[in-house]
């Protein structure tokens, strides 16, 4: 049982590392500052993230053999730490952030007519800044 639960702590570490990484190229191109190094001969074995978020705010996501952990801090200082679970929480609602931004990026960069011949507006729409005539 112990060698089948090593293995399944070794597989969320590669999907971990696998995710980390992934995360700091869409931050990256976002224009925010992001590094992610990875460790062992086949860079699977551990990763260390950091995110420069602007306004001093930075978080550090390390992952390896021997455990999981979240910072965050503000201008050099230490606000939280958070392990295991609690720290993939984090990592999870940086994500998910980053995933809004998206989408509102999107929705900001189409025009109305983009969005219509998308089939996403219906062609009639009512405007309703101005009066609509009774009948």
């Amino acid at each position: 049982m112990f060698l089948r639960l090593a293995a399944q702590y070794q597989d969320l570490v590669k999907d971990l590392v696998l995710t980390l990484d992934a995360l700091a190229q869409s931050l990256k191109n976002h224009g925010l500052t992001a590094s992610c190094y990875t460790c062992g001969t086949d860079g699977n074995h551990g990763a260390s993230f950091v995110a420069d978020l602007r306004d001093g705010h930075a978080v550090r996501f390390l992952v390896c053999d021997h455990g999981i952990s979240w910072v965050e801090m503000r201008n050099g200082v230490e606000l939280v730490k958070l392990e295991g679970a609690d720290a993939i929480r984090e990592l999870d609602r940086l994500s998910q952030h980053l995933r809004s931004l998206q989408r509102q990026r999107l929705e900001s960069s189409m025009t109305e007519a983009s969005w219509r011949s998308a089939g996403l507006l219906p062609v009639h729409r009512l405007d309703l800044s101005s009066p609509q005539p009774e009948g």
